[in-house]
């Protein structure tokens, strides 16, 4: 019997584990470490920092899912790989110290056949001084956060209604941060929740972002056809930014934010300061602060990961001017170079490169996206691994690797801009492929048949019944597998 562990329990981490399950039954084992007890719905939680949802809504425990469906779960953080095993013991292990209340602070050398870095990003609030719930600027990374973002709205939302002028930020609180997608959902969250709580005219509300145009989302912006016509992100956000009377800072590196005031350097190397009375700006990621030694005790982190903690696959890491870049270096299989019972998916893999361009300031700071990989990409690694893991088990070893590059690869994404059943909406946006591929597609680097957008209240139906579809599938109810990634 062979022994999967799957390090994160998050969309990718959780996937593989249930189709893993799916696929093997009881004939071998599969274990996920996770420090955290609850899976969240993370898409979800900016309807929790504006009070649309409670926490609860978006979370729930992983451990009777697990009991219910053969898994064992160990709630822990994982510290160190040993691929080779140790002095003791050839296998491949690794070191985890529990965060369980009732085993806290108890460490194991956890051995496996194989192994699934699905970790996830550490929320890198130390990358800006000042920034984060300890510090003073808040966020909704977690349910838990956004419900405390949350009581900090309603409180500006009581000063406004006492005649106050308020300014509000959103964006994000580095110049390598991704997930601009988030930012602009609660932008818009809060704006509309301004509007249905009748204060929206002594609001200032600001969106604070590394992007070099509106609608780059770290994808390099899209061009897709709308009603027979082809346009852009950029001119499609712009026009809802115009819209709602909402204030763009665009090509921004936050510095640091001090209580009540964003200090923040420019692509084109000017430094500003931005009064706010309510700040929620997302942190940049890197990977989990796992090390790595073989047998012999010789550390190989920097040959196992990335510098910024994430897992190099088989992409194509040699250092290459943007023109270069091709579709071509993204991973497919996400396989380990260095050990091929060892994968790494959803955020904790290294991308070979950003997608979006990078650009320096005068001063030498880098002002640039990182990477989506979150979401439907996520849990399509998930069950691509699990399938590929699955096969070889199933056939002594010799089955292929299952191939799911995000080269070669679409996402449909519903962007919330106001959640109301009768007046809300949402952004729906598909793209085909998510990393731009040049070769095929020369005009934009993507299919414009398959890259699309529209907004309306259908859009935000569409999500909001998505919540509610995911989270079943998440709690493996019957034929949750047929929910698609």
């Amino acid at each position: 019997m062979a022994r999967i562990v799957i390090l994160g329990a998050g969309i990718s981490g959780h996937t593989a584990a249930l189709h893993l399950k799916r696929k093997l039954k009881k004939r071998h084992e599969i274990v996920v470490v996770s420090p955290n007890s609850n899976w969240n719905w993370i898409p979800s939680n900016i309807w929790v920092g504006v009070g649309k949802m409670s926490k609860n809504q978006v979370i729930f425990p992983l451990r009777p899912v697990y009991r219910r469906k053969g898994i064992e779960f160990r709630q822990a953080k994982a510290t160190a790989l040993w691929p080779e095993g140790d002095e003791n013991n050839p296998q491949g292990a690794v070191d985890i110290v529990y965060t369980d209340p009732e085993r806290l602070g108890d460490e194991e050398r956890l051995t496996y056949d194989f192994l699934i870095n699905a970790t996830g990003p550490k929320l890198n609030f130390a990358a800006t001084p000042g920034l984060g719930p300890d510090g003073n600027s808040l966020s909704v990374c977690t349910a838990q956060h956004a419900e405390e973002t949350s009581k900090e709205f309603d409180k500006i939302v009581e000063a406004l209604r006492r005649g106050e002028r308020k300014t509000l930020v959103v964006g994000v609180g580095h110049g390598t941060c991704t997930c601009e997608g988030a930012a602009f959902e609660y932008t818009f969250n809060i704006e509309h929740e301004l509007r249905e709580r009748n204060v929206r005219d002594l609001a200032d509300v600001i969106y604070l972002t590394n992007e070099y145009d509106l609608g780059d989302f770290g994808v390099g912006g899209m061009q897709f056809a709308q009603r027979g016509f082809v346009t852009s992100s950029k001119m499609w956000t712009e026009s809802l930014f115009r819209e709602r009377n909402v204030r763009a800072i665009l090509r921004a590196h936050v510095e640091r934010v001090d209580p009540g005031v964003i200090h923040y350097e420019q692509l084109d190397g000017t430094k500003e300061s931005l009064p706010f009375d309510f700040a929620m700006l997302l942190p940049p990621f890197r990977g989990a602060d796992l090390k790595a030694f073989k047998r012999s005790g010789e550390d190989i982190t920097s040959e196992l990961f990335a510098p910024n903690g994430f897992l190099r696959v088989d992409a194509d890491y040699t250092a290459k001017p943007y023109d270069s870049w091709t579709a071509e270096d993204w991973p497919k299989t996400y396989q380990s170079r260095s050990y091929e019972n060892l994968f790494g998916i959803g955020i904790a893999f290294a991308p070979p490169h950003p997608i979006s361009q990078p650009r320096t300031s005068p001063n030498g700071t880098l002002i640039a996206p990182a990477p989506p990989r979150t979401g439907m990409p996520s849990g399509l690694m998930g069950r691509i691994v699990a399938q590929s893991i699955a096969d070889r088990l199933l056939s002594n070893g010799d089955a292929p690797l299952h191939k799911a590059s995000m080269a070669n690869m679409g996402a449909a994404c519903i962007a919330s801009a106001g959640a109301s059943l009768k007046n809300g909406s949402a952004a729906a946006m598909t793209m085909y492929p998510i990393v731009p591929d040049f070769e095929r597609f020369p005009d934009s680097g993507r299919d414009l048949k398959e890259t699309t957008g529209e907004i309306g209240l259908g859009a935000h139906w569409t999500k909001l019944l998505l919540h509610y579809l995911f989270i079943y599938k998440a709690k493996a109810r019957p034929l949750w597998f047929l929910i698609p990634e």
